[in-house]
């Protein structure tokens, strides 16, 4: 198995503590609202706690995907939230699983910065392609984005 790490940063105009709260505990609620392709998120395993999986139901041109995403860890008092995708029909062949490590920090005037950490871990000994690295930030910008727009269209959030 290849692990392939990568880091970005998203920087926002919403405080650190308002979007955390979107982003970490209630985007199970928010993204089925904000992302057309998203038809539901729903617990399989665990109590919403670390070590949870959540079933994100995708319907694209047609075909209905899912993924499986791991809660990894929570970390509250420093807006940190990491996950994973850990399977599903819409996580590429290629890779065993996706580790996302958020941390959210204060940005200028009032808004925040996310710091992403994304780790690919292949199968086997394949190599990460650009097109499945660029459409993983390309998809996780976006919901960023989504979930962003939510909050600054609804400021009794």
């Amino acid at each position: 198995m290849g692990v392939f790490t990568f880091n970005d940063e998203h920087v926002s105009t919403v405080a650190p503590a308002k979007l955390y709260k979107a982003l970490a505990k209630d985007a199970d609620e928010i993204v089925p609202k904000v992302i057309s392709a998203a038809q539901s998120v729903e617990i399989v395993e665990g109590n919403g706690g670390p070590g949870t999986i959540k079933k994100l139901s995708i319907v694209e041109d047609g075909k209905t995907d899912f993924v499986l995403h791991k809660l990894d860890a929570v970390d509250e008092a420093n807006f940190g939230y990491n996950y994973s995708l850990v399977g599903g029909t819409g996580l590429d062949e290629s890779l065993e699983k996706v580790e996302f490590e958020t941390k959210i920090v204060a940005g200028s005037d009032g808004g925040s910065i996310a710091k992403i950490t994304v780790k690919y871990h292949t199968k086997g000994d394949a190599t990460l392609s650009d097109a499945v690295r660029d459409e993983t930030k390309a998809r996780g910008t976006g919901l960023i984005k989504a979930i962003e727009g939510y909050v600054l269209a609804n400021p009794d959030y």
